[in-house]
């Protein structure tokens, strides 16, 4: 971590004073959390920089809840984490630095995606098989509660290898959001965090959605949860969860969008969107959040900043669907624009 701070600091240094081909004219904002917006975030901000060439942005996707450590301490101008900052986390920041602003960036669905020869594309798994094996309830592919659902797949008998995030992540309190709402004993014994005790015996943990991904690809028999861009990006099948309406829905822009719209209105405080009704909803779907001060040091920055995030919850949208994000919908959009507002510099 200490790496990270000084890569930061360094970072902004030079966007302060200049150095090597950097201009002192030019601007490098820097921001640091959630792999869950790495792809869109990449995207977004290469045509901001197209669009403002004197200003950049360097993003390090290092996870929720290393961005929201990165962002308390100041050594970049803003986090970003797939859930606002819980109390204790609020304490912390306002403690160290005043006021907090946050509002949704990202709109996307979280993918199950696995590792099994000769299995369709899209196996369909009820949410109370799917909570089993990441309780270690069921164990191989094969079992009975997964081949009656999958009638006619050739599923072999495959040990099940269960794949999640060993750090602080954002992906990680979507995922055991959804199964704490559809597993009682799931809720009951290991709950709702961006980090938890894994029950399975096979459970292996990895950093970040880059690392799940890639540890689903070259792992026959894993299983595990990535935002949907990156399951697409690495041609990783991934399940079609059954819904609250019965319904087996593979994540998709549609159902992802269909989700979010059962649920219109989001606050830092009110933010859950995983296991909504609706036929088309897909169940683990979710937002990710930026934090910025709402006091900014430094006018200019702040100017800066507050016009980067008004572009990117506004037009930026228009570039979430080339990566497999939903853009914002509009309320949710008028929600952020308030947020940003209230930014003083």
């Amino acid at each position: 971590m200490k790496s990270i701070h000084r890569a930061a600091a360094a970072a902004l240094a030079c966007a302060v004073l200049g150095t090597g081909s950097l201009a002192l004219a030019d601007t490098q904002i820097v921001g640091a959390g959630s792999t869950f917006d790495n792809p869109f975030f990449s995207r977004a901000f290469f045509q901001y920089k197209s669009d403002h060439p004197d200003v950049t942005v360097n993003y390090q996707s290092i996870g929720s809840g290393g961005g929201i450590q990165q962002f308390t301490a100041r050594t970049v101008d803003f986090g970003a984490s797939d859930v606002p900052l819980n109390p204790n986390e609020m304490k912390a920041a306002r403690d160290a630095n005043g006021a907090v602003v946050e509002f949704p960036v990202t709109l996307g669905g979280v993918a199950i995606a696995y590792n099994v020869s000769g299995a369709p594309g899209h196996l369909q798994l009820s949410s109370s098989v799917l909570a089993n094996i990441f309780l270690g309830k069921i164990s191989v592919w094969n079992d009975p509660a997964i081949t009656s659902l999958n009638p006619g797949a050739n599923i072999p008998n495959l040990p099940i290898i269960v794949v999640h995030r060993a750090d602080s992540s954002g992906t990680t309190y979507i995922f055991t959001d959804y199964l704490s709402r559809i597993s009682a004993q799931w809720k009951s014994q290991i709950g709702t965090s961006k980090s938890v005790s894994w029950p399975a015996p096979s459970s292996v943990g990895m950093k970040g959605n880059e690392g799940v991904a890639g540890q689903i690809q070259n792992t026959p028999g894993s299983i595990g949860y990535i935002e949907l861009a990156y399951a697409l990006e690495n041609d990783i099948p991934y399940a079609a969860l059954q819904n609250q309406a019965g319904k087996f829905v593979v994540p998709t822009l549609d159902s992802v969008r269909a989700a979010a719209a059962q649920k219109p209105t989001v606050s830092p405080d009110d933010f859950s969107i995983v296991d909504l009704p609706g036929a088309d909803s897909y169940p683990i779907c979710g937002y990710s959040w930026v934090m910025l001060w709402r006091n900014q040091a430094d006018p200019d920055r702040g100017k800066q900043l507050a016009d980067l995030f008004k572009w990117v919850v506004t037009s930026g949208q228009a570039y979430a669907v080339n990566v497999k994000y939903v853009a914002l919908p509009e309320s949710v959009q008028a929600m952020a624009q308030k947020a940003l507002a209230t930014i003083h510099s």
